[in-house]
């Protein structure tokens, strides 16, 4: 495979498509922003793609909740390509609206014991904050290194901007919440930035606005038991450069110096590595 391609939704609301797009681009992938009727009327074919991407927004101005009416669009219009999509082992990540566009159609968690095969089913939700309003503010976020997730590659902690109003993971029980944990399908949370690496995750709810929403288990993103299909809350797209960091006027943004031996460019920030692990694993490294 010479180049990887990568589909960007856009369209409904979607508002973080050209972003999305260009940090792909950054670490050599193709990408092309695709409007959902595309797919839905087979003028695009998706599988001529290797990743889809689904931007954060406010799809369809999130009525009936935030992600609902994207989230029925793709689960009833392109649930078999979806599901061949993932069968053939491609990424797929979702970005805050993307994300709970992903849990409302049920291909996050996705089934939590047994076969591996997207079901749609919703076992999940992205509810409203505890705040009760809209937080736009920089979090920091630690990866879980068992995680099956295939996003989150050499990835420990990174400062990061979230911005939602319904960011508040939850689930119906806390067996569901075990087996999500029990499969390292919660592949970042939410965590003190007080604390070193490693020490700092815990299943209790973390205050504000250290935890900005109150997902259970602090949780800022899962992924499927694949590990191809990954959802999180926060904004990697928006801190591709160091100089998108709150502090680098201060000279104290985090230098990513290298990354599984690489050499790092000075410039990149710390969600570029997001992105650059997807497209690795489309070339087969």
């Amino acid at each position: 495979m010479s180049e990887v391609q990568v589909a960007v939704l856009y369209g409904f609301g979607i508002n973080c498509d050209r972003e999305t797009a260009a940090v792909f681009e950054l670490v050599g992938a193709k990408s092309t922003r695709v409007h959902l009727n595309e797919f839905i009327s087979k003028s695009l074919d998706i599988h001529q793609f290797d990743i889809l991407a689904i931007p954060g927004g406010f799809s369809f101005g999130d009525h009936l909740g935030s992600g609902r009416l994207l989230g029925n669009r793709l689960r009833f219009a392109l649930r078999e390509e979806l599901q061949k999509f993932v069968q053939d082992g491609k990424p797929i990540i979702g970005i805050c609206n993307g994300f709970q566009v992903l849990v409302k159609t049920g291909l996050l968690p996705g089934p939590l014991e047994g076969e591996i095969k997207p079901d749609f089913v919703q076992r999940a939700s992205l509810t409203l904050n505890n705040s009760g309003r809209y937080e736009d503010r920089w979090v920091t976020l630690e990866f879980d290194p068992q995680s099956p997730c295939i996003w989150t590659k050499d990835v420990s902690r990174i400062s990061c901007p979230v911005r939602h109003g319904e960011g508040k993971f939850v689930m119906p029980d806390k067996k569901q919440l075990d087996q999500l944990s029990d499969n390292n399908m919660i592949a970042v949370r939410y965590v003190d930035s007080s604390t070193q690496i490693g020490e700092g995750i815990t299943d209790e709810i973390l205050p504000f606005p250290i935890s900005p929403n109150g997902s259970s288990r602090n949780i800022a993103g899962i992924c499927d038991k694949s590990g191809l299909v990954f959802g999180l809350m926060p904004h990697p797209e928006a801190i591709y450069a160091r100089w998108l960091h709150p502090l680098f006027v201060q000279g104290q943004a985090p230098i990513i110096d290298e990354v599984d031996g690489s050499q790092m460019g000075d410039w990149e920030g710390e969600g570029l590595q997001i992105f650059r692990n997807a497209v690795n694993y489309s070339l087969g490294k």
